[in-house]
């Protein structure tokens, strides 16, 4: 196991481990480049249609949430959080949704959870440069509460579309808002670990492990995220 990874190993509070016999996991390579469109798409307006958001690049995708008022959220918001990272990526990262600083800042996971899941995304070899970070939904919730039911089905044809666009070939689903959307199921978190679901027409695998919010309150479950982040990264490397 390289040094990096064991630094941040050691930040995330979590002791490095391999197995006898076995050599340490590698984190999954591939074509991360992101691609850059040549010019603005026209677009259509912020109420648009799931047929019309499906057919959108990423430039007017991007336009299209800046401007969404399709629920009560955006009257709260300093600016929607869209999604960082490249635009074609092996790994997508989808949590819950924008806090006070994300909101502020407009990019996912920053603040103390965003510190600790780059450091779950430097133990695999990954950074915001190779993995592409997206929300559930993209406008804060009031007072940081879980996104509601209408809330999340307001931007899940953006959602959609975003993987669509980046043909990852892994999701890790950050936290219980973020697995039940994706999976479209009402189990508790913990029954959806350490298992490869399926996401879309084309199969995504989907692994499932706790938000970093959940972390800086129960620090002693950093393990178990360990625990999935290689069981994730097997699974990648395995092609599951």
């Amino acid at each position: 196991m390289d040094e990096t990874r064991i630094r941040y190993l050691e930040a995330m509070g979590i002791t490095p481990w391999v197995r006898r016999g076995q050599p340490a996991a590698t984190a999954a390579t591939g074509d991360l480049t992101g691609t850059v469109e040549p010019a603005p798409e026209a677009h259509p307006d912020a109420d648009s249609p799931t047929e019309a958001v499906g057919e959108l690049g990423w430039a007017a995708l991007r336009a299209v949430v800046r401007d969404c008022r399709r629920c009560a959220l955006h009257q709260g918001r300093t600016q929607a959080v869209f999604g960082v990272g490249p635009e074609r990526a092996d790994w997508m990262l989808v949590g819950e949704g924008p806090g006070a600083e994300e909101d502020r800042k407009g990019e996912p996971f920053v603040g103390r959870a965003g510190q600790l899941l780059d450091g779950m995304l430097e133990a695999l070899g990954l950074s915001r440069e190779t993995a592409y970070i997206a929300n559930v939904v993209k406008c804060r919730p009031p007072e940081n509460r879980d996104p509601r039911p209408e809330e999340a089905a307001a931007c899940a044809d953006y959602l959609d579309r975003q993987i669509e666009l980046l043909q990852p070939r892994l999701i890790l689903a950050v936290g219980r808002v973020a697995a039940q959307r994706l999976l479209a199921t009402d189990s508790a978190l913990g029954k959806l670990r350490e298992q490869v679901h399926r996401y879309g027409p084309r199969n995504v695998p989907v692994v499932v492990t706790y938000h970093p919010a959940y972390l800086l309150r129960r620090p002693g479950e950093k393990g178990k995220v360990w625990r999935d982040l290689l069981f994730a990264e097997r699974s990648m490397r395995d092609g599951q």
